[in-house]
């Protein structure tokens, strides 16, 4: 498959020659200048408003920008995705996350047929058994009623359902108790079912193959604690764990009654799938209501994406702002920064859904690109993050562009707080971009040695996203707008967003140095010499 190399656009020539004009202006300038600025790159997204006045931009950086996404296919990059079209070109697979928020009367085809009502089919399975969870329906092998539900997963099936789950922490039931368990470290499991009953507790084991390595060891000890608390009962297993996998015959052989089993397609990567049967735990948390709430949310973002000019369109500048900072101006990293705790998990979600998809260095024909591609993701709350990192991004010598997400409303009770955390996030988007001069600082009344220390250069860039809550379909909304700005960026660069071939050769060589560290005389130097030697090291402490 041959692609358009973006470095070799009039666009990018012309935003090379660009940025050496633009890059030393600062942000007080622009906004002196523009006295309509904020008002001009302030954008409506559904319930999203969203600020991109507090970038180093002008009007012609956006219309090179816009000029950059037109000459390298990003138009057709989206409409062959929701059409079906298999852009997973190395895997041979269609793209199709969106078709997991499709309205039930969308028509959405792969292979000649229409995948939404077996989307739907699905999603009504998922609304039933979680209803009978949710109303003490469902119970376990003794009579007893669920009260504790563990997800078991890793990636994809850990970080999204875990994510939306803290989020909308306010939509949970409130006689239910849900854990998470993803690492294959056996504490992580020994502290999710610390306390517990096994007569009230149901497990979620989240699968597509139902073979991978840390979800299924964790599985399997999970299953030897439940059969302790029932006498090697095995029959307690089918009352006790659903699975959400697609591999029937692994399912049963596990003791899962296969009708308990919620299948979804290869069309759905890992990191895209928590609106499908891997958000069982999280249907069952906030009820199907509220599920379908966060889906229409995702497809309110979706039907944005695919028919509003970019000129407007939320996600596709986000996505041309990250490529300007990231390839002509030269800034590494993007924080994203949520004053809302309960957003705690979503920097942590948008780290796999963007580096997992555009931390790639080869173009889909194959060849080496020769430019940078995904930016290194990271973030934490606000205004935990005030007190811990911010001194870099104001200070620092590395420029971060950042997202800083904020809700003008809270629950009733939490008002008066709410109004200092909003303050907080608006307070630094403007310190961030507009800093304090030497001469304020001076005037201010600060020492003139301590003027160099407490002056902030400023004109370090953001976006400021707003709702007016965090619901379940502003949720969807957020999510919904990182896919498609991962999706606009990874067709600028020419690569595929939607494989992961990097995280399969550690994974290969944990299965072979496993292998070695249980045999009882290992072969030696089948690695190198630092590997060797830490495979001796934990050889001979067991043995010690």
């Amino acid at each position: 498959m041959t692609t358009t190399d973006p470095s070799q656009t009039s666009a990018w020539q012309a935003l090379v020659a660009h940025a050496e004009q633009v890059g030393p202006m600062h942000l007080r300038e622009l906004f002196a200048a523009d006295t309509d600025r904020a008002t001009r790159l302030t954008f409506d997204a559904a319930d999203l408003t969203v600020d991109m006045s507090k970038h180093r931009v002008t009007d012609q950086t956006i219309r090179l920008l816009l000029d950059l996404a037109a000459q390298t296919g990003v138009a057709d990059k989206i409409e062959a995705m929701f059409s079906g079209e298999p852009i997973n070109s190395t895997e041979g697979r269609e793209v199709l996350h969106t078709a997991l928020r499709a309205a039930p009367d969308d028509s959405i085809i792969v292979d000649g047929e229409n995948v939404v009502p077996d989307v739907h089919e699905v999603l009504d399975r998922m609304a039933a058994f979680s209803e009978r969870v949710r109303s003490g329906d469902w119970v376990g092998h003794s009579g007893s009623r669920i009260r504790t539900v563990v997800n078991i997963g890793i990636g994809g099936s850990d970080l999204g359902p875990l994510m939306a789950f803290r989020a909308l922490s306010a939509e949970v039931h409130p006689n239910l108790d849900f854990r998470f368990v993803s690492n294959i470290d056996p504490a992580n499991l020994l502290d999710a079912t610390a306390g517990l009953d096994p007569a009230e507790t149901l497990f979620i084991v989240a699968s597509k193959t139902f073979t991978t390595i840390e979800t299924l060891t964790n599985a399997r000890h999970a299953r030897d604690w439940l059969l302790a608390g029932y006498d090697g009962d095995a029959a307690a297993v089918a009352k006790h764990f659903v699975a959400v996998s697609t591999n029937a015959e692994q399912v049963e052989a596990f003791g899962i009654d296969t009708n308990n089993m919620f299948g979804f397609w290869d069309w759905v990567g890992g990191r895209y799938s928590f609106e499908s049967a891997i958000g069982l735990s999280l249907m069952i948390a906030i009820g199907a209501d509220s599920f379908h709430e966060m889906l229409s949310g995702f497809r309110s973002m979706d039907q944005h994406l695919r028919s509003t000019p970019f000129d407007h369109n939320v996600p596709v500048l986000a996505a041309l702002l990250g490529v300007w900072y990231r390839n002509f101006l030269g800034f590494p990293t993007h924080a994203v920064l949520p004053y809302a705790q309960r957003l705690d998990r979503f920097p942590a979600y948008l780290q796999q859904l963007d580096m997992e998809s555009n931390g790639k260095s080869n173009r889909l024909d194959g060849s080496r690109v020769g430019y940078d591609t995904g930016p290194i993701v990271w973030g934490e709350p606000g205004t935990n993050g005030q007190h811990a990192f911010y001194q870099l991004i104001h200070q620092g010598t590395t420029i971060i562009p950042s997202d800083l997400i904020g809700f003008l409303s809270a629950d009733e009770d939490l008002a008066p707080q709410h109004e200092l955390l909003f303050a907080n996030m608006v307070a630094q988007a403007e310190a961030l971009a507009f800093g304090k001069t030497p001469e304020e600082v001076a005037e201010a009344g600060s020492a003139p040695d301590l003027v160099p220390h407490r002056t902030f250069e400023g004109n370090r860039p953001s976006t400021v996203i707003l709702a007016k809550a965090l619901t379940p379909s502003v949720l969807g909304q957020l999510v919904a707008f990182y896919e498609h700005k991962v999706l606009v960026q990874g067709a600028i660069w020419g690569i595929n967003s939607f494989d992961q071939w990097g995280v399969e050769l550690g994974k290969a060589l944990a299965t072979q140095i496993g292998n070695e560290l249980g045999s009882a005389s290992p072969e030696p130097d089948k690695h190198d010499a630092s590997t060797n030697a830490l495979i001796e090291m934990f050889l001979n402490a067991g043995s010690s």
